[in-house]
């Protein structure tokens, strides 16, 4: 028969292989790293996820191994036109060596202080090399990477790689600003009177050409008008020249009538002739010969 003593020795033999059990494992999860340390000393870097065992007397720390952010309030640089330029820059850093990331600083919140100071002293030496149009308009992306580049060489003794280091934003001060807005505001102004003022110059020069061009046309349409009219005229003449001397008679009855329709226009036509005159001479006489020409009848 078992005695009693023999059972509690038996389950409190159990009881202590439960606890070393629960000592001696660990977890190890996806997004983290793990440093084994014993009596506070790391004797092990446990990078893959999953369970793992230890001594039951070691301890465990847990790294992050994500992506992390490192927000940097914004601050002063001056450029080297000497403009002071108000810059707002973030870096994205994971951590490649846990062991002297432990070492070295030892948590996150200290990491992030001295990437801070780091990285502010990155901006100053990067940003303080070039002007300020550099900054802002040409070569933004370049001195970014030049930027990241000196980070990563300044982080790498802390066991920490950075990813990346952007500049959010790189402005004049507030005061510098409105000075600036003011200036080009009065230079795009000059420049704008400037264009109104050529290009009213070029339409009077474009006008004054077309008026020029319109009087030499209508002149010189006038003139071949006046020659086309002269030729007409001339021809006119020659033709009632001929027409004379083939049949004089006919001639003058021809004029005759064309003088009628000239000058006996219908609803406007008023004269005061006498019925023997001249002009009249065809409505008397249909061969035109007045009372004193005709000869006398036998």
């Amino acid at each position: 028969m078992r005695s009693p003593v023999t059972g509690i020795v038996a389950l409190l033999a159990a009881l202590l292989v439960v606890i070393v059990g629960y000592m001696s494992l660990f977890t190890v999860q996806q997004t983290e790293q793990t440093i084994v340390l014993q009596f506070g000393a790391p004797v092990d870097v446990v990078t893959d996820p999953g369970l793992h065992f230890k001594a039951p007397w070691n301890s465990v720390i847990n790294i992050d191994k994500r992506i992390l952010d490192l927000e940097n309030p914004s601050q002063e640089v001056i450029a080297s036109d000497q403009k002071r330029l108000v810059v707002d820059a973030f870096a994205r850093y994971r951590i490649k060596d846990a062991l002297r990331f432990y070492q070295s600083v030892g948590s996150i919140q200290a990491a992030n202080l001295q990437l801070t100071s780091l990285l502010n002293a990155a901006l100053r030496r990067v940003l303080g090399e070039v002007n300020f149009i550099t900054v802002v308009r040409d070569e933004r992306e370049k001195l970014m990477g030049r930027i990241r580049e000196q980070l990563d060489r300044e982080a790498g003794g802390y066991g920490i790689e950075v990813v990346d280091v952007r500049i959010r934003r790189a402005d004049l001060p507030e005061q510098n600003s409105q000075a600036v807005y003011d200036r080009m505001k009065s230079e795009r102004q000059r420049e704008a009177a400037e264009f109104r003022a050529q290009g009213g110059q070029k339409a009077q020069e474009i006008r004054s050409k077309a008026d020029r061009d319109v009087t030499v046309i209508i002149a010189e349409a006038n003139s071949q008008a006046e020659q086309t009219r002269g030729i007409g005229d001339a021809e006119r003449n020659r033709l009632f020249a001929e027409a004379y001397g083939k049949d004089a008679d006919f001639f003058a009855f021809y004029r005759s009538m064309t003088a009628y329709e000239s000058g006996l226009k219908p609803n406007d036509t008023r004269f005061l002739l006498r019925p023997d005159s001249d002009f009249f001479r065809y409505f008397g006489n249909p061969s035109g010969k007045t009372a004193a020409e005709t000869p006398a009848k036998p």
